[in-house]
């Protein structure tokens, strides 16, 4: 009978002292350095900024019409992801006027295949291939909304693509077929968006 008594006693401490064990396993936070490299590259996000405007600030007129419609501000990228081959970029302005446009926008710079170790665009440059904006011309064309119409301020999209193929396409290839070419690529994507207003004169 006292050995009976003694085993269950054995038993009890044994299960106790599991019990224990796996408490402090569960509590025990993750080391950041034993994170397979998978799961890190999966918290990476795709980033566009710029140094010239904050995220839904005013676009500086010197990238504009009224300073000098050729020369697109600067911007930064990063947080490329993995599996990412190239990335493409649209500007486009959706408060277009329908009595100008009857889709309601105009695309101001269209770029793709732009290799993914790029950090950025600086202030008047251009990376990868270029397509053709909404005047036909494979280059920036910058802000430009006639103030005598309603909104008066737009919104200019500047919508940064990982995709993970590199696109079959040519240079002056519209935004349509550039949208096309990537779907079902699309890795991840960012925006930054800019505002701008006339004067009018």
């Amino acid at each position: 009978m006292r050995w009976a008594y003694f085993l269950q006693g054995v038993l009890f401490v044994g299960i106790i002292l599991i019990a224990v064990y796996a408490l402090q396993l569960k509590q025990t936070p993750t080391n950041p350095d034993t994170m397979s490299t998978s799961t890190a590259s999966m918290n990476i996000t795709l980033s566009i900024t710029s140094s010239a405007f904050e995220q839904n600030g005013r676009i500086p007129s010197k990238y504009t019409c009224d300073g000098d419609r050729s020369i697109n501000p600067p911007l930064v990228f990063s947080g490329v992801p993995e599996g990412a081959k190239s990335l493409a970029l649209i500007m486009d302005d959706p408060d277009v006027p329908k009595a100008l446009h009857a889709d309601g926008v105009y695309d101001h710079w269209i770029l793709f295949n732009i290799p993914i170790s790029t950090t950025g665009i600086p202030e008047g440059a251009s990376a990868g291939v270029a397509g053709a904006n909404g005047s036909g011309k494979s280059a920036y064309t910058g802000p430009c909304p006639p103030p005598q119409y309603e909104p008066s301020e737009h919104r200019y999209i500047f919508a940064l693509y990982a995709i993970d193929t590199i696109l079959s396409l040519k240079e002056g290839a519209i935004k349509q077929e550039v949208l096309k070419a990537m779907e079902g690529h699309i890795i991840q994507q960012a925006q930054l968006v800019g505002k701008y207003k006339r004067i009018e004169l």
